[in-house]
């Protein structure tokens, strides 16, 4: 299934493949966790059994499924848009078949109208697979890094052969100083968001941004989070921060989307 999303820096979502498995502290109170378990209760079969119940909360049991069906859908749109891959997995997680990621990878190669965006915790399987990955242009490949602890895969998507790479540094649950963003062309950053976020410290934002304007990456700031990210906002220091990549100047330009 694909659908409209409302996440602020994509316009839809896709998922040949559900379910995934807790590797790292970003995990913890991971969003796809509580909506797969929401999905199966509507009646979705493609998420049953995806979950457990563990302290009185949906928590990933392990299970990952690719969907075949799923596979066709950008093929039915054929005004592009932005399509965040696999919001409800990790295309790189270790139970996705190789040749299941080659047919997704064809899927984007053959609609080129869209421009697709996959994000992975995996990112030594990423660099692992990329050299027999054919990587078509419109394809953005980021990594998440939720402390200081998890730098290290940026230095793996720096070695793949995605033409666009960029880092969703969110939840921000922890400082990050001194990043190398050489070859990196998007930053996006965020806090936690719904029941049991950590809070994220402002001046740790404060620094990823100065820090992309300093390398002349394109910085998107996504939200502050909280129980209710909708109060907190997403304005930091009298503004709102949505460039894309190609795209670094101050303003909002044909890339932002309009919520300046």
């Amino acid at each position: 299934m694909a659908t409209n999303s409302a996440i602020e820096w994509t316009e839809a979502t896709w998922n040949p493949v559900v379910g995934c498995a807790v590797i790292s502290p970003g995990c913890t109170n991971c969003y796809a966790m509580r909506m797969a378990r929401r999905l199966e209760a509507m009646g979705q079969k493609k998420y049953e059994g995806t979950t457990r119940i563990s302290g009185g909360r949906p928590k990933w049991n392990g299970v990952v499924r690719v969907d075949e069906d799923s596979l066709k859908i950008p093929m039915t749109w054929r005004t592009g848009r932005m399509i965040f891959v696999n919001s409800m997995s990790d295309l790189f997680h270790e139970d996705v078949p190789f040749k299941f990621i080659q047919r997704v990878f064809e899927v984007m190669r053959e609609t080129p109208q869209h421009t697709f965006q996959i994000l992975t915790k995996r990112a030594e399987r990423l660099e692992e697979v990329s050299s027999e990955l054919a990587w078509p242009s419109n394809v953005w490949m980021g990594v998440s890094v939720e402390n200081s602890d998890y730098v290290y895969r940026i230095d793996h998507l720096r070695r793949t052969a995605a033409r666009t790479k960029f880092l969703s540094l969110e939840p921000l649950i922890g400082p990050l100083s001194n990043i190398n963003l050489s070859e990196i062309d998007w930053v996006i950053a965020g806090g936690e968001s719904g029941p049991g976020s950590r809070p994220m410290d402002p001046d740790w934002v404060r620094a990823i941004r100065d820090q992309c304007l300093a390398q002349g990456v394109a910085f998107h700031f996504k939200q502050w989070g909280g129980k209710n990210k909708k109060k907190t906002g997403r304005t930091l220091d009298g503004r709102t921060w949505d460039q894309f990549p190609n795209s670094q100047e101050t303003g909002v330009n044909s890339l932002d989307k309009a919520y300046a």
